[in-house]
């Protein structure tokens, strides 16, 4: 057979027909497989739905199962005993107020004497409180020897940690060690100490562990040791749901998204940023540029407010569920921003999670 190269070199014009005569097989081909396809598809389309619809029935169904046990409650509340931390404001005054309007016997602990007065003076008499430093183990033990006066045998069917700090704040470089231990003695080691303390009370009553985490224990946001002391109490609550599990105790976390609290007030943030900014190093604040304070406080002041939710009933709510609900879910997410945002982007490569929570950082000026 003679090459296509010796049929060019005797006639040009061969091989101009011979391309066009390929080209024309090569579309016709593509043609008849686009046809296939296309006939594939429309003879196989309602099979593939029918298939992706059954194998969506079952992930459907036990969704709707396991929503509709969480919804069955426990029959009284009031022979049951509730132990919260961190009662003087906030989440933990309001979830107080409530319990205490169902029937539960509820003991609320308050760092101070104003806030134990406070929260007295809003409810009945059936609530009990008592003083409460986490961070010091003398007042852990007095607090849950207290406790165990109050319930006596009948035990704790609930422990709801949560007090908490979210300051110092301000970016890694700016911070020393000591700037850490406040949200970590706080919101993790405190929370363990109390746990710890009250565990024998929660297996006589066959109680639950409610901890109070964040959408900041499930994606690190920057700002100092917050994310990290949230973190610690994800883990905890993981470890320890599965060590007490044999003693009919259920160990809950509660992740709010960002509320309209007094941790949450920016001025108190601007005011935390400040004091670090004063105490940093020539060679630092002139990496930042002198006016970096300025834009960061600014920001914080005109884009905060836009993300807090104002209804902070919604997470003394979802406690509520955790201590009411006979089949009561490991986690409940809190907030739109929690549920649509956050914990949606939790899952997101690491690539695509940094991009988005850093392309609106306030850029150093001299790096």
């Amino acid at each position: 057979m003679k090459s296509l190269g010796n049929i060019a070199a005797r006639n040009p014009s061969a091989i101009k027909l011979s391309r066009a005569s390929l080209a024309f097989i090569r579309r016709g081909r593509r043609f008849r497989c686009f046809r296939l396809v296309s006939t594939f598809l429309k003879t196989a389309a309602f099979p593939v739905m029918y298939i992706l619809l059954l194998a969506l029935l079952p992930i459907v169904a036990v969704v709707v199962y396991f929503r509709s046990r969480e919804r069955n409650v426990i029959d009284n509340t009031t022979d049951k005993y509730v132990f919260i931390t961190g009662c003087d404001t906030g989440f933990g005054k309001l979830l107080a107020k409530r319990l205490d309007t169902r029937g539960f016997h509820v003991i609320a602990a308050c760092f101070t004497e104003e806030g134990q007065n406070a929260i007295k003076a809003e409810t009945s008499q059936r609530l009990k409180t008592v003083s409460l430093d986490v961070t010091n183990n003398e007042s852990v033990k007095r607090a849950a020897e207290a406790v165990q006066e109050i319930v006596g045998d009948t035990g704790l069917w609930g422990l709801v940690n949560n007090a908490g700090v979210c300051l110092p704040v301000g970016p890694m470089d700016w911070l020393t060690i000591e700037d850490f231990r406040p949200c970590m003695e706080v919101n993790a080691m405190g929370l363990v100490a109390v746990t710890l303390a009250c565990l024998p009370m929660l297996k006589r009553g066959r109680g639950r562990v409610v901890n109070i985490a964040s959408v900041m224990g499930r994606l690190a946001l920057g700002g100092g040791s917050y994310s990290l002391s949230k973190f610690c109490v994800e883990a905890f609550s993981d470890i320890l749901r599965r060590d007490v599990r044999v003693f009919g105790i259920k160990v809950i976390i509660i992740e709010p998204g960002f509320f309209k609290t007094n941790l949450t007030d920016e001025k108190k943030f601007n005011k935390s940023l400040r004091d670090i900014w004063a105490t940093l190093p020539k060679d630092t604040r002139h990496q930042y540029g002198e006016d970096f304070i300025e834009k960061v406080t600014d920001a914080n002041t005109k884009n905060l407010g836009k993300l807090l939710d104002t209804d902070i009933s919604k997470v003394p709510i979802a406690v509520e569920r955790a201590l009411t609900s006979a089949l009561p879910f490991t986690r409940y997410s809190v907030g739109w921003d929690a549920t649509l945002f956050w914990l949606p982007l939790s899952y997101a490569p690491t690539v695509v999670i940094d991009y988005l929570l850093t392309r609106e950082y306030i850029k150093p000026a001299n790096v």
